[in-house]
């Protein structure tokens, strides 16, 4: 049972993970500094692949899987996972649609958890 449960989990993330990586490969939108005359305040190299973030839905997602270990860690690491969407923001790598699409991805994934 504990195998089934790690699998699950595992194919549940990461199968969520891969799915959203493809989709950014397919949409291949630009980032605001490509397309905003804006010097990030991350550095980043990489072009296009911005929607949605990737790193926003990785946050949200794990902290989806610590809500179900303890409630007060996995509220926590939700909000932890906002303010990570603020900060891709305004470091200039992510447009707002694109780390509110990775936070409701990561939600969802993560909801799937919970069946």
């Amino acid at each position: 049972n504990g195998w089934f449960v790690l699998f699950t989990t595992v194919l549940i993330m990461g199968g969520g993970f891969f799915l959203l990586s493809l989709g950014r490969r397919l949409y291949n939108r630009p980032r605001p500094y490509q397309t905003w005359d804006i010097q990030p305040l991350i550095k980043k190299d990489s072009l296009g692949k911005s929607f949605p973030s990737r790193h926003v839905f990785s946050a949200t997602v794990i902290a989806m899987l610590a809500l179900l270990i303890n409630p007060w860690l996995g509220g926590t690491m939700l909000f932890l996972a906002a303010i990570l969407a603020i900060l891709r923001v305004l470091g200039g790598v992510h447009y707002p649609s694109d780390v509110l699409a990775g936070y409701v991805i990561g939600i969802l994934v993560g909801l799937l958890l919970y069946l």
